[in-house]
């Protein structure tokens, strides 16, 4: 049976006054939930921040989770909603809405749910591999062979999402699955760490070692000595 370790960490960055990412987890649980919020610094935490203790609510509320893609697709539902009734109800809300990444892990099987471009990363045997496609609208551009990466992430349109969490009466969710094997890593992060730093540098400050706090911390200086130029957040869970 593997356990898990994990750490995470949050960080207003260079730039922003303002901090409307969030997070939560619950590592007994396995639950683990990131959000980058959007709709004005008050109206952006406030969906980020909904989202999160939605999706740990849900998830811990369902130990045994039978039906695990079912329970996470569910929960992922319900974020949206409440997001979405909160912003109807409160005209100083109206149009927020956050992206969202979670992992519900039991044993060693890991599902990965996500909206918006907040990423899933794993980390094996030295080597950093990405979990989840964003919902921009560059990165579908890339896939469709319509852009290159490079000119992709120097878009003026780089920060245009094509999915969020409450900006809709409903949104469909990215689910998927993997094995987990001692010695994995697995990041959950926000926009604000993969705009400054690139896959390869990520990997190469994953390879240095350490605790995951450690490591975590490592990731969000590297992000604002890059710049810092967004809100950065990251979680990282290693099973052991």
């Amino acid at each position: 049976m593997l356990k898990l370790e994990a750490a995470g960490r949050t960080d207003v960055g260079q730039v922003r006054t303002t901090n409307e990412d969030a997070f939560g987890y619950c590592v007994d649980d396995g639950i683990f939930a990131l959000c980058d919020g959007m709709g004005g610094a008050v109206a952006g935490e406030v969906a980020s921040r909904i989202a999160v203790d939605t999706l740990i609510e849900r998830l811990c509320a369902a130990r045994s989770l039978e039906n695990r893609h079912k329970v996470l697709e569910e929960a992922i539902a319900t974020a949206n909603q409440r997001v979405h009734s909160r912003a109807e109800l409160d005209c100083t809300l109206r149009g927020m809405g956050t992206t969202l990444v979670a992992l519900a892990i039991g044993g060693d099987h890991a599902l990965i749910g996500h909206v918006g471009d907040s990423r899933c990363y794993l980390f094996r045997d030295g080597k950093l591999i990405r979990m989840t496609l964003d919902h921009s609208l560059v990165d579908e551009q890339v896939r469709l062979g319509q852009l290159t990466q490079d000119e992709a992430d120097h878009s003026p349109l780089r920060n245009v999402i094509t999915r969020a969490i409450g900006t809709q009466v409903s949104v469909a969710a990215d689910i998927a699955e993997l094995d987990l094997k001692g010695g994995d890593i697995l990041l959950l992060c926000s926009d604000g760490l993969t705009r400054e730093l690139s896959d390869d540098r990520i990997a190469a400050l994953l390879a240095q070692g350490g605790n995951v706090d450690e490591l975590c911390g490592r990731l969000i200086d590297a992000a604002k000595v890059a710049g810092g130029h967004d809100n950065v957040t990251a979680i990282l869970v290693r099973a052991v």
